[in-house]
């Protein structure tokens, strides 16, 4: 692991860490198509361990924070998940940054940002070291993750999430947490997660301009899943397709383990556009068809159904048109199909048949079209269904629908973060091993 990306890491947690002693934080959903922010305000618990206790971390409770403020806008100057205008972006996000303020009636400082282009790519890889007492102690593990054999994935990518999944203590594999066990040989099977660079640094950039400090960058598939899957999806094996604006996302859950993420560059602007282009009308226009009319199952009704079409000159009496409800299904099918036909070759390739469970779950804005759960399905071959994200306290209701679960997903994950590579003192001496593994096919012979 590179010394300057650890450095990094490691600062964002501790912000992360400042700003929950404070007991208010804000996530902030970056999309194509919006930009979401919410304002957390954090309980601690009285339960924790003492502050002497050598292993102790800071902990909350379950339901330990409430939603005081939320906002959100149309996003300007991002494609495909990715800042396409700095100046427009930096606009976005601080009006919606300002509307959450002024409904929580306070300042925020520090934020955690979600990601969702960058084509992300997912490793597996393992590591093993020697237990120094006889009990797995914090920095047993923080040796175990320092041997892990890191793929030279290049200077144009940036791991940003490292995570391990799975723990094995002698002959016993499984162990999610093995700190306090005794064993002899510790080994590890960590999840590593890269984006491109380029695009990772511009958001960073952004949030610098708009006078944050960054706590934490989440992919937003990882988010979304977090929040869509239930207990049981995420513990026998789930997979997630956040189809959001710009790009649609997947994130697999196997023991309550994100194991594998990928991404689309499709969503459904695609079948915005396309309705642009085919009807001919604005790309205004367009989204509101999709949003009112829009479906993907013709039956015999929708040949009766007819749409008044918008003008295109504003000469409403010679520019006047009509098209059935089929004709505008029609047009839409065939995107979504391309879609979920990525989808699944992603799922393929990832090793998702191999699970105990194959439950798909469709969130994103877009997973709102009548009928996509019955394409899905057709499709992907597995049982699907459209989920909403999980209820938190104070949660406005215009929040709950399935545009919103990266957001909701970015709240759950501070409340309850799963320990990453960073969250570890790593031995310096470790630092900048960079040997080469096998690309990411583990959990087929692990789960």
């Amino acid at each position: 692991m590179r010394r300057e990306l650890y450095e990094v890491q490691r600062a964002m947690r501790a912000r992360r860490e400042a700003a929950l002693k404070r007991g208010v934080i804000a996530v902030l959903d970056v999309g194509t198509a919006k930009i979401a922010c919410l304002v957390l305000q954090f309980v601690p618990d009285e339960t924790d361990a003492p502050a002497e206790a050598p292993d102790s971390r800071p902990t909350l409770r379950q339901g330990a924070f409430r939603v005081i403020g939320a906002a959100n806008t149309r996003s300007r100057g991002v494609a495909f998940g990715e800042i396409a205008s700095m100046e427009e972006c930096e606009r976005a996000i601080r009006t919606a940054i300002q509307g959450a303020q002024k409904m929580a009636n306070l300042r925020v400082d520090h934020v955690i940002v979600s990601f969702s282009g960058g084509r992300p790519r997912s490793y597996g890889v393992t590591g093993e070291t020697e237990v120094l007492n006889g009990a797995v102690a914090e920095r047993d593990i923080g040796h175990v993750l320092a041997a892990c054999e890191i793929p030279d994935h290049g200077h144009d990518l940036e791991a940003i999430h490292a995570l391990p999944v799975n723990f094995c203590l002698d002959s016993r594999t499984g162990l999610t947490d093995p700190r306090g066990q005794v064993g002899k040989i510790l080994a590890v099977d960590m999840h590593l997660l890269t984006v491109g660079a380029t695009p990772l640094r511009n958001v960073l950039h952004c949030i610098r301009r708009c006078d944050l400090e960054l706590a934490g960058v989440v992919v937003s598939s990882y988010a979304s899943g977090l929040a869509s899957l239930i207990e049981d999806e995420q513990e026998l094996g789930g997979a997630c397709v956040d189809i959001g604006a710009g790009a649609t996302g997947i994130s697999i859950f196997v023991r309550r383990q994100m194991i594998f993420a990928d991404a689309v560059r499709m969503g459904g602007g695609h079948i915005t556009s396309d309705i642009c282009q085919g009807l001919q009308v604005s790309m205004q226009d367009a989204e509101r068809l999709k949003t009112m009319h829009g479906g993907l199952v013709a039956t015999g009704l929708d040949d009766r159904e007819m749409i008044e079409l918008p003008s295109i000159l504003g000469d409403w009496d010679h520019d006047r048109r009509q098209i059935s409800r089929s004709e505008l299904i029609g047009v839409m099918r065939p995107r979504v199909e391309e879609i979920l036909e990525e989808v699944r070759a992603r799922l393929d390739a990832s090793g998702f048949e191999y699970l105990p469970s194959q439950r798909i779950v469709l969130t994103g804005g877009s997973a709102q079209i009548p009928g996509l759960e019955m394409i899905a399905q057709r499709i992907l071959g597995r049982q699907c269904r459209v989920g909403k994200p999980l209820r938190v306290q104070g949660l406005p209701q215009s929040a709950t629908g399935t545009a919103f679960a990266t957001a909701v997903g970015l709240a759950m994950h501070v409340s309850h973060p799963q320990d990453e590579c960073w969250d570890f003192e790593v031995p310096a001496d470790r630092h900048g091993a960079r040997r080469v593994t096998r690309a990411f096919r583990w959990f087929k012979e692990n789960w």
